[in-house]
């Protein structure tokens, strides 16, 4: 009787993995039709940094200040992105750094973006941030709003583009998962206000946007929701996993 539940456990964790193989680059060129998605080329010794909030944290020790490393790059979708890049341009000496901290909204970004940002001189700059500035206006007392996210926000990119007139923005979409834990009706309308304004900038910047709504929404068209994230707001590994198959997108071959 165990080694028939043992066979039948192999077989069926076979099938899921032989799905999901199938199905990732499916969910991810779905989730990119009708988007215009242009590709950076990576040269010798490119600085990339990825910033935003616990999504890209995830985990990495603060006090890690060397790029390349799993202390630095924690265990989310960056260090997942960042394996790839490193094993497919083992020739360029990438530096590759995650500054992430959880909770931040934009203005926060802001308050550490010399030391955590600009003084690492990034050629790509991925950022994702937003979830965090509308979700604690209902969780934590937080009184921003659409404007002040959108004004943050712009102000940021005006002064990394005043530091460093070359940077190739990369933005990612916000994006929450209804029905799993934090995640209910009370995000929407107003949440997906801010999801439009990250696409707006990442077109005003000339931008990389990565639509991870939409990736998402796709998703769910193979597991249930709960499979893609652990609250509705934060990935699960075969979330980040599916994040970090989108942030590739980004980057020519």
């Amino acid at each position: 009787m165990s080694n028939l539940f043992n066979r039948r456990k192999f077989i069926t964790n076979t099938a899921i993995a032989t799905t999901a193989t199938i199905a990732l680059p499916q969910i991810v060129s779905a989730a990119f039709k009708n988007e215009n998605v242009k590709k950076y080329a990576l040269n010798e010794n490119d600085v990339i940094v990825f910033q935003g909030d616990s999504i890209t944290d995830w985990g990495r020790k603060r006090d890690e200040n060397a790029p390349n490393t799993f202390g630095m790059l924690g265990s989310g979708y960056a260090y997942q992105a960042a394996a790839k890049l490193l094993l497919d341009h083992a020739d360029k000496n990438l530096q590759i750094y995650n500054r992430g901290v959880s909770g931040n909204k934009v203005y926060q970004l802001a308050e550490r973006w010399d030391n955590e940002c600009l003084n690492f001189k990034p050629n790509v700059l991925s950022i994702m941030i937003g979830v965090n500035d509308f979700w604690h206006t209902l969780t934590g007392g937080y009184k921003g709003t659409i404007e002040t996210y959108r004004t943050d926000y712009k102000k940021l990119l005006d002064r990394t583009k005043q530091a460093l007139p070359n940077v190739k923005f990369i933005i990612g979409e916000p994006f929450a998962i209804k029905g799993v834990k934090a995640v209910d009706e009370k995000w929407y309308p107003a949440f997906d206000a801010y999801r439009q304004t990250s696409r707006e900038l990442a077109t005003q910047y000339d931008a990389v946007f990565l639509p991870y709504q939409k990736l998402f929404d796709e998703a769910l068209k193979t597991a249930p929701a709960v499979y893609w994230t652990n609250d509705g707001v934060h990935p699960s590994i075969a979330g980040a996993a599916l994040m970090a198959q989108a942030w590739l997108k980004a980057i020519k071959d």
